[in-house]
Order: C-alpha cells, then sequence, then structure tokens
C-alpha cells in the first residue's frame, strides 16, 4: 500500500476561509455554476481534485498523515494569509479521493515562498507509519534584514485616523472578495459581520 503522495497545483493560491453562503435551511453551501464571482471556490477544489487524482493515479491513503505544504506566491505584497489555505487545498485533497478525510492530518508544516513566474502550491503527505519528522530552529550566525509587516487597515486600532487638526477621518475597511480599501460607509456586511464587502462586489453576488 502507499504510504506517500505529492501534488502540485499551479496558479496564485486562495483561501475561502472568509467566504460563506448559506441556502434556504441554513446550511452551509459553495456555489459551483452560479456565474458568479464566488464560484471560483468551488473550481479551485476541483482543479485540486482533479491534479491529486492525475499526479497519484490509484493512491488512497487511509493512515495518519504528516504533511508538508509549499506555497509559491506571484507577490510578496498582496495575497492571503498562508494559515487561511489550507482549508481550501484539504477539501480539494479530499474531494479528489487521495486521503479519505482532512482530519488524518496529524501534523502540518507550511512554508510560504514567493515565485512570479510561476505561482503555485506543492503539498507532500507521508504517512505516518514509515515516515517520522523532526526539526530545529537555530540562531543564525549572520541576522537578515527582518520582513516586517504592519496591522491590516480595518483592525479596530486604526478604525479611526486622525487628521492634523484632531479631527476624525473616515476610516478605510478591506473587502473581502476583491481585497481594494474602500471607505467602510460604502461597504456591507457578512459571515455575522466578521466580513466586509464593497458595493461593487455586493452587486456582482447577486
Amino acid at each position: 500500500m502507499e504510504n506517500y503522495a505529492k501534488v502540485v497545483v499551479k496558479g496564485s493560491p486562495i483561501s475561502k476561509s472568509n467566504f460563506k453562503l448559506f441556502n434556504t435551511h441554513g446550511r452551509a453551501i459553495l456555489p459551483f455554476n452560479s456565474g458568479k464571482y464566488h464560484d471560483r471556490y468551488a473550481h479551485y477544489e476541483e482543479e485540486i481534485a482533479y491534479n491529486a487524482r492525475l499526479q497519484n493515479p490509484g493512491v488512497v491513503l487511509t493512515e495518519a498523515l504528516i504533511a508538508v505544504l509549499k506555497v509559491y506566491y506571484k507577490s510578496s505584497k498582496r495575497h492571503p494569509d498562508t494559515n487561511n489555505i489550507t482549508k481550501s487545498i484539504f477539501d480539494g485533497i479530499e474531494k479528489s479521493g487521495l486521503i479519505i478525510n482532512d482530519a488524518q492530518i496529524r501534523r502540518l508544516i507550511i512554508e510560504e515562498y514567493y515565485d512570479g513566474k510561476n505561482p503555485r502550491f506543492e503539498l507532500e503527505l507521508f504517512g505516518e507509519s514509515s515516515y517520522t519528522m523532526k526539526y530545529e530552529i537555530y540562531r543564525r550566525e549572520v541576522p537578515e534584514k527582518p520582513i516586517e509587516y504592519q496591522p491590516p487597515s480595518n483592525k479596530k486600532n486604526n478604525m479611526l485616523k486622525k487628521n492634523t487638526s484632531g479631527e476624525a477621518k473616515s476610516s478605510l475597511v478591506r473587502c473581502g472578495i476583491c481585497g481594494k480599501d474602500v471607505s467602510e460607509e460604502a461597504t456591507a456586511t457578512a459571515n455575522g459581520g466578521k466580513m466586509k464587502i464593497c458595493k461593487s462586489c455586493l452587486k456582482n453576488l447577486f
């Protein structure tokens, strides 16, 4: 029985962690052929499932697994949160039949890289009966320049910005679909208020 598999899917990875639609019975759904922007989440899962099966014919992993996920983004400036990428990827892997359930993933390593010419993700799955893992973190002999991050514009501590006269300016929030910064007054909320959607994207959903 095989206890190893590798899946490579080309293209910029996308995340559906902030996306939820519900049917009339309150059940979460993932539209596929509505003709709307959000169909891309289901299409991406199908693409992952197709590649997983094509690249691993006849392989079904049924045991507990170690997963090593390498995500290559097109740009270092704007991309989804890497820790949110896993939901889309493992849902697609499960749909392919390569694994039984994503609960099999008991150990997971995620690494973030950048490749402007060939964005993709590479996933390796190792059966725990034959493989184990170890890692170490060590201090660099020569420190490198740190990669600094700034809080997103929709954080509460940045909701109001003061001008030189001390008056409050309108805050900007990021649309959860197109990623553009827009004024909060020009948005609607979704997912229990956790997600902001600009008016332009809201029109495209219906």
